[in-house]
């Protein structure tokens, strides 16, 4: 892999890298080393796995701060869809969601059978509340904000290609 420009007293954020180790897996047609399409789902299975106990935090700390402990978590683990996809999914249901009849809350991990590596979702995330009031409130969103911008970076690799990021493409 490229490694990333960094200077002597710079750490690189976890995101930042994790984009750059995306896009060369793009350019070099591999994900985590692996070429086919096996070893590729064995990573899946391996990410899916140590993905579990964070998705469970996660849905847990909803559950316990904003649902009142009323939720019920569930996981599926890797499963295999009709299409040939690898999915799991971690979801957070409680009463009133229910009552409402909508969606619950889902974690999305999806190896498309047409895709070159996986992906995560939510199942209906598309816009983030704006509650800023103070300094604090704002360095709060770093966060969600580096999540955003990595998403929004990954959508238009999504729609050009790799090279769209110079980081991938310069020695």
């Amino acid at each position: 892999m490229s490694s990333l420009p960094v200077s002597e007293d710079y750490d690189v954020p976890g995101y930042v890298t994790g984009l750059m180790r995306h896009f060369v897996d793009l350019r070099d047609n591999t994900h985590g080393g692996a070429q086919g399409r096996h070893d590729k789902e064995e990573h899946f299975i391996h990410a899916v796995d140590l993905l579990d106990p964070v998705a469970n935090q996660v849905l847990g700390e909803m559950n316990t701060h904003l649902l009142l402990e009323s939720g019920s978590i569930s996981g599926t683990g890797p499963r295999r869809s009709r299409d040939g996809s690898l999915v799991a999914t971690w979801g957070l249901t409680w009463p009133e969601q229910r009552v409402a009849g909508v969606s619950p809350v889902v974690l999305i991990a999806c190896f498309g059978s047409g895709n070159h590596h996986p992906h995560l979702r939510g199942g209906s995330v598309r816009n983030w509340p704006l509650n800023i009031f103070t300094r604090s409130d704002a360095a709060d969103q770093l966060p969600i904000l580096r999540a955003i911008t990595a998403a929004d970076l990954h959508n238009l690799v999504f729609l050009a290609d790799y090279r769209i990021v110079p980081a991938v493409v310069r020695p």
